[in-house]
């Protein structure tokens, strides 16, 4: 039997290769990131989305954060460039883990990309490719889509 230790190991790599397969095309390379999310973010978030580099740090500096997780140097600065005339969120990311900034960067988001006609629409493929860039989670988010629903329906 596999120790649980190395089945972790191995489910960690595999959801690796599964979501990010561009980043972790290979088991090696999977192996060398499985359990350091640091490495992780600046590996699958560097060189794009405004960010330097995967040596640059800006993957893990500017990744996810907020009600519909923030992600990348462009957005942080252009969202505190709208919202505050200034580079505040740039120059600390982490107050997009606060409810307030957590709450008006989501706000900003939903706004700048015009997301409730998306929503009027009901294309919920389209409305998650506009927020995740991708469908991955399609599934769970058509399940919470139509319990939404059917709890404003009702």
């Amino acid at each position: 039997h596999l120790s649980i230790r190395r089945q972790r190991q191995m489910c960690i790599r595999d959801r690796l290769m599964g979501i990010f397969k561009k980043y972790f095309p290979d088991e090696a390379i999977a192996n060398q990131y499985a359990k350091k999310p640091v490495m992780i973010a600046n590996r699958v978030y560097g060189g794009r989305m405004g960010n330097g580099p995967e040596a640059s740090g800006d993957g893990y500096k500017f990744r996810g954060r907020g009600v519909l997780q923030l992600t990348g140097r462009a957005n942080y600065t252009q969202c505190s460039r709208d919202l505050f005339g200034d580079d505040t969120l740039a120059n600390d990311p982490d107050l997009v883990r606060t409810p307030e900034y957590a709450i008006i960067t989501a706000c900003w988001f939903w706004y700048k990309n015009q997301l409730n006609a998306i929503c009027d629409t009901g294309d919920i493929v389209l409305l998650s490719k506009r927020i995740n860039g991708g469908t991955i989670g399609l599934e769970d988010r058509i399940k919470h889509w139509n319990d939404a629903l059917e709890v404003f329906e009702g």
